[in-house]
């Protein structure tokens, strides 16, 4: 059996280490090799996905940012969006966004656990979607919301 390759690309920028969190999710729930590539800024984050899955031979891949919350933060944040959805076409290979913007929770201690929540979640969703398609399926449609709690369907 193959093993599969996950990359972990994560900034400097940021306030938190999500990777920490999904790398030991990761690690707990799957038997796979992790690529760890961590730059500067959010803007950086597209070429690290994309060297990650060319250079590094990763089957998938994590990017973590932390948007401030200034307005020129939510710009870089969409710039760098637009950049891993450009590498993930270039590529054919998922790259997960897990981004966790800063004005997202009123205090720090809401903040680190957001991050530590939607990076372990995200981390699961990697597994799922690696080795375990079906659970994907089973959920679409249910609402799931990472770092938060899940929404649940629509009903007429």
């Amino acid at each position: 059996m193959t093993t599969i390759t996950i990359g972990i690309a994560d900034t400097t920028f940021a306030r938190a280490d999500m990777a920490k969190y999904a790398i030991s999710e990761l690690k707990e729930n799957a038997s796979v090799k992790i690529e760890r590539y961590t730059v500067p800024g959010i803007k950086d984050l597209p070429v690290a996905c994309k060297k990650l899955i060319e250079e590094r031979s990763c089957d998938i891949v994590m990017a973590f940012g932390m948007p401030g919350s200034d307005p020129k933060d939510k710009i870089c944040a969409h710039e760098a969006s637009q950049g891993i959805i450009a590498a993930q076409l270039m590529t054919n290979t998922h790259i997960i966004e897990v981004f966790v913007h800063e004005d997202e929770a009123p205090s720090d201690r809401e903040f680190a656990e957001l991050a530590e929540a939607r990076a372990r979640e995200h981390a699961l969703n990697v597994i799922k979607l690696m080795f375990k398609p079906a659970m994907l399926e089973r959920e679409a449609g249910t609402g799931q919301r990472q770092g938060y709690a899940d929404s649940g369907p629509a009903r007429l």
